[in-house]
C-alpha cells in the first residue's frame, strides 16, 4: 500500500475559503474533513468540501479535449484540439472583425488566481470589447455601487462580522450560502458570536431561511421592496435627529443631497412597497443608531431586482448615517497581501457606458456588457454580430436569463470554444472542450476573496495530485496566441513572459520600496513552478506584506506560505480612509449623480397597484449554482428543485402538496412539483436557481437522473438594473396554477 500523507489545502468551491485536512495515499484521496489549524476556518467546512474526491474521481469529468465532429464529441489530442480552434476561429475572425468574437467568464473564474491573472491576456489578444461574465447575474449592482461611492468597482466593504455589535442582513442566507462578496469561513459561528457578546443581527427576507430561523428578528419584506425600505431607514435616522457620521465624516460628500433624496420615503410612504409596518421600520433606525457598532450587509437577493444598484448603495449610506463606515465593527475594507501599499492621490473616479451594446444599447458597466444581452447580440442580424463564443468556467444557458432564447442563440454561433471540465448544458453546443485539471491538481491562492475577507489572511495550497493535461494558464496562453494570430504551435512561455513582465514593471514603476529595481533582476530572484505561480509570488513580495524581494526579509514570501500550510494571520481589519478612496473628490461620494437620478424611479414604484404572485429564487448548502449536481452524496435524499408555496396560496391556487403546479412568466413556462410552507410569504414563490439538467448531448450522469427545471425559462432578458445591467432574477411576475 501507499503511505499516508496527511495535506492541508483552501477549498475553491465557494467564497468562504475553508482550510481542508486531506489525508492521502499515493494520489488517492482517503479522507477529507475541516482543518482544525487553519488560521481563518479552525476546522469549519460544509458538505461540499468534502467532495472534492468525487469531482476529482467523477467519471463524466472530461479527462481529455473533445472536437465535435458530425454533430457528436469525440475525443481527440491537446494538439489536435488547438490545431481544431485556429482552424474554427481564425476564418471568422479575418472575415467579420475582432468584433465578432466574444468572451464569458464563469463564476469559477475567481475562485482560481491562474484564471484570475491569466483572463485578461485572452480578451486582450482577442481584440473585442464584448466581454460578459457572471457578475450580472449576480453581484455588479455592489461593484457599481462602490464605484460611485468610493471610487472603484473592487473597493467594497465588508461588514466586521468578529466585532459587529448589530448586522442587518439583506437578501442574504450566509447559513446556505456560506457567505458572498463577504468570505467568512464559519459565518454561522460568527453570527452567533455576536448573540455571544449581547449583540444582534436581522434578517430580511420573504423566506424563512436557515439565517433567518437562526436571527434574532425576522421581517419579512416584499421582494425587490430592499431599496424602498433602507430609503426609510435613512429618512427616520434624519428625520429624528439620528445621524452621527463618526471618524468618516470628514471624508464625506453628499449627506444633505442624501436627506433630499430620501425624503419622500416615509416609513408611511413604503409600507404597502415593503410589507414592513411603519413603526418596525422606526424601531430598526433606532437600533441601528443606538447600537455601539452595526453593519448593513445585502446580497443577492437584494442585488438581482429591479432597484439592485439603489438596494447596495442605500445599505452602505444607512451604515455611514449610523457612524459606521471605516470602524471596527461597522462596514469596513480588507487589506490582501498582495495589494500594493496605497497612496493618497487624486482619483479618476468611476464611469459606466463607456459603450453600449450594438442591439438594445445597453451600457458597458466595469468593463463589460449586461450577459442579459448575450442571445440577442448573437441572433440578431447586422454588423458586429457575435458570432464566435469562448466560454471559461461558466454555464450561462442555465445560468442567465430567457434561456431557452440562449440556447437557440449558442447553437447558431459559427464557433464556440469552451474551458470546463464538463459536457454540460453550455459546453454541448461548443466546438471545441478543452478540460482544466480538477481542484486537488493544481495550486490555490484566494486573490479574489482575500479582498473581500472579514480578516486579513494569507494561506497558499500547492497541487496534491499530477495534473492529466495543462494547467489553465498554459491553455489560455495556447487560446490567447491563438486569438492574436500565433497559431497553435506557438510556445505558450511568450504569454507567460508577457504576463510576469506586466506584474513586475508595476511593481518597479513610481516611488515604491522597489523603485529604481530591475525587471529582471526581480524575475531571477522567483522560485521555480508553475506560471500562474510565478506571477503570484511577484505579487505577494511586492504587496503592503512582502519582502520586497529581499528588502523586507521578515515579508511574505511564497516560501513562507509553503512552510505555513494552514495560512498566516495578517490581523484584524483596520481603518483604510481616505487612502482607499479613488473619487475625483478624494471623498466619499453619497450622492453620485447617476444614483441620485435613479431615485425618481424608486419612488415612482411606490404608487404601483399590488401585482400577483412573484418568483424569487433559493439557495441550498449542498448545491454551488448548476455544477455540483453531478455529486450523488450531495443531491441524495430529498427532492430539491420544489416550488415553494405559502398554504393560504397552495389553497387558493388548488395546489397540493408533491403536486405539480405551471409557472409561467411573460417569456416562459415550467412545471415543477409542489412543496407547500409556511417558511414562505404569501403572495410569493421559490424555485432553486441552477437545475435544469435534462439537455440533449449533455453528459452528466448522476445530474440527469433528478434534473429539476431551469428556472430561468422565467426570467425575463430586457427587464434589467439599468446602472449595473444585473439581471432581474428576484421578483419576477408570474401566474401559477395545478399542471
Amino acid at each position: 500500500m501507499a503511505e499516508r500523507t496527511t495535506q492541508f489545502r483552501t477549498c475553491p468551491l465557494c467564497e468562504a475559503t475553508c482550510g481542508l485536512e486531506v489525508t492521502m495515499e499515493g494520489d488517492s484521496v482517503v479522507r477529507i474533513r475541516g482543518d482544525r489549524e487553519d488560521v481563518f476556518s479552525h476546522g469549519f467546512i460544509c458538505p461540499k468540501g468534502s467532495t472534492l474526491r468525487q469531482l476529482q474521481d467523477d467519471p463524466d469529468r472530461l479527462r481529455a479535449p473533445l472536437v465535435k465532429r458530425d454533430g457528436q464529441h469525440v475525443e481527440v489530442s491537446w494538439d489536435e484540439a488547438f490545431a481544431e480552434v485556429e482552424q474554427l476561429l481564425m476564418p471568422v475572425l479575418e472575415e467579420w472583425g475582432r468584433e465578432s468574437a466574444a468572451i464569458y467568464l464563469g463564476n469559477p473564474n475567481v475562485h482560481n488566481h491562474a484564471l484570475t491573472i491569466y483572463g485578461r491576456a485572452l480578451i486582450t489578444a482577442m481584440g473585442s470589447r464584448n466581454v460578459y461574465s457572471a457578475s450580472t447575474v449576480d453581484q455588479m449592482p455592489r461593484h457599481v455601487s462602490s464605484g460611485f461611492l468610493y471610487g472603484g468597482p473592487l473597493s467594497i466593504p465588508v461588514p466586521d462580522l468578529d466585532r459587529t455589535d448589530y448586522l442587518l442582513m439583506l437578501g442574504a442566507n450566509p447559513l446556505e450560502s456560506n457567505g458572498s462578496l463577504c468570505t467568512a469561513p464559519d459565518f454561522p459561528g460568527r453570527l452567533r458570536s455576536i448573540q455571544d457578546r449581547g449583540g444582534k443581527f436581522v434578517v430580511v427576507d420573504p423566506r424563512r431561511t436557515r439565517s433567518a430561523k437562526a436571527a434574532d428578528e425576522h421581517l419579512v419584506i416584499r421582494p425587490g421592496g430592499d431599496a424602498a425600505w433602507l430609503a426609510a431607514l435613512a429618512n427616520v435616522l434624519f428625520a429624528e435627529g439620528l445621524v452621527e457620521l463618526g471618524a468618516a465624516e470628514p471624508n464625506l460628500d453628499g449627506v444633505d443631497d442624501v436627506r433630499n433624496l430620501v425624503g419622500p420615503f416615509t416609513a408611511e410612504a413604503v409600507e404597502a412597497a415593503t410589507w414592513i409596518a411603519p413603526e418596525v421600520t422606526r424601531r430598526i433606525a433606532r437600533e441601528l443608531a443606538d447600537a455601539p457598532s452595526a453593519a448593513v450587509y445585502g446580497r443577492i437577493g437584494s442585488n438581482t431586482v429591479e432597484f439592485g444598484t439603489l438596494t447596495s448603495w442605500l445599505a452602505d449610506v444607512v451604515t455611514i448615517l449610523t457612524g459606521n463606515l471605516d470602524r471596527p465593527g461597522g462596514l469596513m475594507w480588507p487589506t490582501p497581501a498582495h495589494q500594493k501599499p496605497l497612496k493618497r492621490e487624486p482619483g479618476k473616479g468611476f464611469r459606466i457606458g463607456r459603450r453600449s451594446t450594438r442591439v438594445s444599447g445597453h451600457p458597458e458597466v466595469n468593463g463589460e456588457f449586461p450577459v442579459a444581452a448575450l442571445a440577442e447580440e448573437i441572433d440578431q442580424p447586422g454588423e458586429g454580430r457575435i458570432r464566435a463564443l469562448f466560454t471559461i468556467a461558466g454555464n450561462p444557458e442555465r445560468s442567465c436569463p430567457d434561456s431557452r432564447r440562449l440556447s437557440a442563440a449558442l447553437e447558431s454561433l459559427d464557433v464556440m470554444i469552451s474551458i470546463d471540465p464538463y459536457l454540460n448544458e453550455t459546453t454541448r453546443h461548443a466546438d471545441v472542450i478543452l478540460p482544466p485539471p480538477p481542484a486537488l491538481s493544481r495550486s490555490h491562492y484566494d486573490l479574489a476573496f482575500y479582498g473581500l475577507s472579514v480578516r486579513n489572511i494569507a494561506n497558499y495550497s500547492s497541487a496534491l495530485i499530477t495534473a492529466e493535461g495543462p494547467l489553465e494558464e498554459d491553455i489560455i496562453a495556447r487560446l490567447a496566441l491563438i486569438a492574436g494570430g500565433a497559431g497553435a504551435d506557438a510556445d505558450p512561455q511568450i504569454i507567460h513572459g508577457m504576463v510576469l513582465d506586466t506584474v513586475l514593471q508595476a511593481a518597479v514603476r513610481g516611488d515604491g520600496p522597489l523603485s529604481g529595481r530591475h525587471p529582471a533582476e526581480l524575475e531571477s530572484q522567483l522560485v521555480d513552478g508553475s506560471p500562474a505561480d510565478r506571477v503570484l509570488e511577484a505579487m505577494l513580495r511586492s504587496g503592503w506584506a512582502g519582502d520586497q524581494f529581499g528588502a523586507e526579509p521578515e515579508g511574505l514570501t511564497l516560501d513562507k506560505l509553503r512552510a505555513n500550510p494552514h495560512g498566516i494571520d495578517l490581523g484584524a481589519l483596520t481603518p483604510r480612509l481616505p487612502q482607499i478612496l479613488s473619487t475625483e473628490s478624494g471623498r466619499v461620494e453619497l450622492a453620485a449623480e447617476p444614483v441620485a437620478e435613479d431615485v425618481a424611479r424608486l419612488q415612482d414604484s411606490l404608487d404601483r397597484p399590488p401585482g400577483g404572485p412573484v418568483l424569487v429564487g433559493r439557495r441550498h448548502l449542498r448545491s454551488n449554482n448548476s455544477w455540483m449536481h453531478n455529486v450523488e452524496v450531495l443531491v441524495k435524499g430529498k427532492e430539491r428543485c420544489t416550488l415553494q408555496v405559502h398554504p393560504d396560496d397552495a389553497a387558493d391556487w388548488g395546489l397540493g402538496d408533491g403536486g405539480s403546479a405551471q409557472i409561467s412568466s411573460a417569456v416562459g413556462s415550467l412545471v415543477a412539483p409542489v412543496e407547500i410552507t409556511d417558511e414562505i410569504a404569501r403572495s410569493v414563490v421559490s424555485l432553486p436557481h441552477g437545475w435544469g439538467h435534462d439537455a440533449d448531448g449533455a453528459r452528466m450522469s448522476v445530474a440527469s437522473r433528478r434534473p429539476g427545471v431551469n428556472s430561468n425559462v422565467l426570467t425575463d432578458a430586457s427587464a434589467i438594473d439599468p446602472l449595473s445591467g444585473n439581471a432581474i432574477l428576484n421578483g419576477i411576475p408570474v401566474s401559477v396554477s395545478p399542471a
